[in-house]
Order: structure tokens, then C-alpha cells, then sequence
């Protein structure tokens, strides 16, 4: 017995041990590495959220070394740990359309007039996410905004490459559209809403959908501070936030790559510009270029980017990064011009800011009617953060309500 004992005070001191170099290893990562402006929206809270992420992704690693599983794996079970109960204003249901699998969230209140449909794609880096973790956002768009929202599982990378994500996507959106009369939808009032990757998911599947005759059109698309192209990490938005959790500039690339070919040893070659040919660049120079972003946000210390030459080999790896379908601000006119009403988030203090605004731009220039909302607080990943108990953030609420 007493052996025992003197066991478990060991295995307990070890633990505990473990526990405090772990949390004390991320503390050191996070003000190594991590960089938090004055003006971000409850500085403190997103400190905390950043060095639990770490801890998180150490721990995987860890677990990932001696084989037990991989580190995303991991992060991706305890994403999806999380379950709610019943909503007393909802309906939720698990289906599958076309094979993909969706939750569908409807309102108990009965309505005069059919709903409005909403179809959500989660954001992640297109790597993470699931229906679990943006359950309370769709909830929450569900209740506020009396929708029949449609929660989409697409398949993730690296396991699924570039166009898995996207196909699933538009397979379950093309399927709610053909039964909508199943989920007393109006045909006329369906929105494609998305945040982050699920935001180029979004802005890709309303491209594609644009211009089909034998579906409903499209009555808006929501885009939550999406990330929209590959072809140029060093916008000013990139340089001015490379450090800003919860998106790191490299790990935007790095999740790019991911979804692309599940292969990210041209990591370095993306980051600097050195991974397209300067005749593609300037091609589409005219819808990247930094010059189509207001003065305003480039004060922040912008320094313009060298125009940088690639070898074969490498332009080879990641030319996909030209398809619209991937990166959507390359999208021909002829296209953006069939797109519907608009509403796109930016956050300040997010490496994807700049995408935001150069698609907005494209948009306007298109003739189609865009309203924009810039949370001046705002970091990467603010609004699945709106009400996750006493880590919410008030400037993510803020945002929510404007979507809504």
C-alpha cells in the first residue's frame, strides 16, 4: 500500500511538474513571438486564448513524437468535444447532403412567410474546424436573424486536398437549393456566409453559382475576414500583423499550402514572393497591387515588396494558386460583376485584412453593392470568440450584431 502511495505522489509530482513547464514554456513562446498592439479589443483575454492554443499544439506535438497520434488529430478532438444541449428556440438536425455532412439549425417560432436560408462554411485554414466549433455562432445567427441556417462539414486538409473543401461545399449548397421547398426556405432569400477559410469557401462557391440559370440566384454573401488569394503574403496587412495571434502571417501560408497539396516545403519561397513567375504577378498586379488600399492602412509601417523571380520547380508546386475557385480574388470580371449584394468583415489587427479590402474594392468596381464593416479592435478569429463565457470578446460581439 504504502508503495503505491509513494507511486501515485510521484506520478502526481511529475504531472504537476510536467503541467507548470508546459504552461511556462508557452508564456515564454507567446511573448517571444507574439506580438499585441495597443489597440486590440481586450489585450489580456487574447494573451490567455493564444498561450492556451500554444499549450495545445505542444502537447499534440508531444503526442505526435512517441505515436500515440498526430498533433492535428488532437487539436481537432478536443474542437469537437464540446457539445451543446437542446436549444429552446431551434430545431438542429444532423444530415448529409450529397454525402457531406451539415447541421441544420431552424427556428421553433412559426412564421408568417418563409425563412431565409443561410449556408454556413466554418472556418480553420481549411486543416481544423468542424460543425462543433462554430456551433454557438450558428446558433446565434439562426436565433437573431430568424434563419434556417445550414452548417456545412467539409472535408479537410491535408487528408483532402484542394478541391475537396471547395466541392463539398458547393455539392451541399446546390443540393439545399434544389430541395429548398424541404426546409421552408424562400428561394429568393438564400445567403452564403463563411469566416476565415470558410470565407474563401464562401466567395468561391458564389462565384461558381453565379452564373447558373437553373438555380435560385444568390440573395447575398457574408464574408467574415476572409482569406482570398496566395499570390502575395506581404500586403500591408501581412507585414503589419505578422505577429498578431491568432493568425500568424506564416501560418496563413502555411495553412494555404495545406489545403493546396498537403505539402508545405515551399513554405519560405511563398513567404518571401519568390513562388510565382513576375509575369503572373503582374497580370494580376492590377487587383493586388497595394496601391488599391486606402493610405490610411498602410501607416502602420508598410515597407513595398521587390518583385521576386521563381525557378520551374516551384511555380510548378503552387500554379493552382491562380484557379479562382482557390483563391477568389483572381477571379475574371466577367464574373465578379454576376455577384450579389455584399458584406464583407475586416478586423485591423489580422494578416488577412488587406484581402478583405482589395475584394471589396473589386466588388465596387464591379457595380455590386458592398457594405463593409472594419472592427478597428478587431484580431483574426474575434467572432467564433463572442460568447465563449469569460473569454468572450465585446468587440466580436459587435461584429456578430452587424452580421446579423
Amino acid at each position: 500500500m504504502a508503495v503505491a502511495y509513494t507511486l501515485l505522489v510521484l506520478f502526481l509530482a511529475v504531472f504537476v511538474a510536467g503541467f507548470i513547464l508546459l504552461v511556462m514554456g508557452a508564456i515564454n513562446f507567446h511573448f517571444s513571438n507574439a506580438e499585441i498592439p495597443p489597440g486590440v479589443n481586450q489585450p489580456v483575454k487574447l494573451r490567455i486564448i493564444h498561450i492556451i492554443l500554444i499549450s495545445r499544439a505542444v502537447v499534440g506535438r508531444i503526442l505526435e513524437n512517441i505515436g500515440i497520434c498526430s498533433q492535428v488529430s488532437f487539436v481537432r478532438y478536443l474542437q469537437g468535444r464540446k457539445t451543446l444541449g437542446a436549444d429552446p428556440k431551434l430545431f438542429i438536425k444532423d444530415l448529409c447532403f450529397e454525402k457531406v455532412p451539415v447541421r441544420i439549425y431552424q427556428p421553433k417560432v412559426p412564421s408568417a412567410s418563409q425563412w431565409r436560408g443561410v449556408m454556413f462554411f466554418h472556418g480553420g485554414g481549411w486543416v481544423s474546424g468542424s460543425l462543433e466549433t462554430h456551433e454557438k455562432l450558428c446558433r446565434s445567427i439562426a436565433r437573431e436573424s430568424e434563419s434556417v441556417v445550414v452548417s456545412v462539414g467539409y472535408r479537410l486538409a491535408a487528408e483532402h486536398k484542394y478541391p475537396a473543401a471547395y466541392e463539398d461545399c458547393l455539392n451541399a449548397t446546390i443540393h439545399f437549393m434544389k430541395n429548398i421547398e424541404h426546409y421552408g426556405v424562400d428561394p429568393a432569400r438564400i445567403i452564403i456566409c463563411g469566416d476565415s477559410a470558410g470565407g474563401n469557401l464562401a466567395a468561391a462557391v458564389s462565384q461558381t453559382l453565379a452564373g447558373r440559370s437553373d438555380l435560385p440566384r444568390l440573395r447575398a454573401q457574408i464574408l467574415i475576414y476572409p482569406g482570398l488569394q496566395a499570390l502575395d503574403f506581404n500586403l500591408p496587412s501581412y507585414q503589419q500583423n505578422q505577429r498578431v495571434p491568432l493568425l500568424f502571417r506564416e501560418c496563413a501560408a502555411f495553412f494555404a499550402l495545406q489545403y493546396l497539396n498537403g505539402d508545405a516545403s515551399n513554405l519560405e519561397e511563398v513567404l518571401e514572393g519568390c513562388h510565382m513567375p513576375i509575369d503572373i504577378k503582374l497580370k494580376y498586379r492590377k487587383w493586388l497591387s497595394p496601391d488599391n488600399i486606402p493610405e490610411k492602412f498602410k501607416i502602420r509601417g508598410y515597407k513595398p515588396h521587390v518583385l521576386l523571380d521563381c525557378t520551374t520547380e516551384v511555380y510548378e508546386t503552387v500554379k493552382r494558386f491562380c484557379e479562382p475557385n482557390l483563391c477568389p480574388l483572381l477571379a475574371e470580371d466577367a464574373v465578379i460583376h454576376q455577384l450579389p449584394e455584399s458584406f464583407i468583415l475586416t478586423c485591423e489587427y489580422d494578416v488577412l485584412r488587406d484581402d478583405g479590402l482589395l475584394y471589396k474594392k473589386r466588388l465596387e468596381d464591379n457595380g455590386v453593392r458592398v457594405t463593409w464593416y472594419h472592427l478597428e479592435d478587431g484580431f483574426h478569429g474575434i467572432i467564433s470568440s463572442f460568447n465563449s463565457d469569460w473569454l468572450s470578446f465585446s468587440s466580436g460581439k459587435r461584429g456578430l450584431d452587424n452580421i446579423v
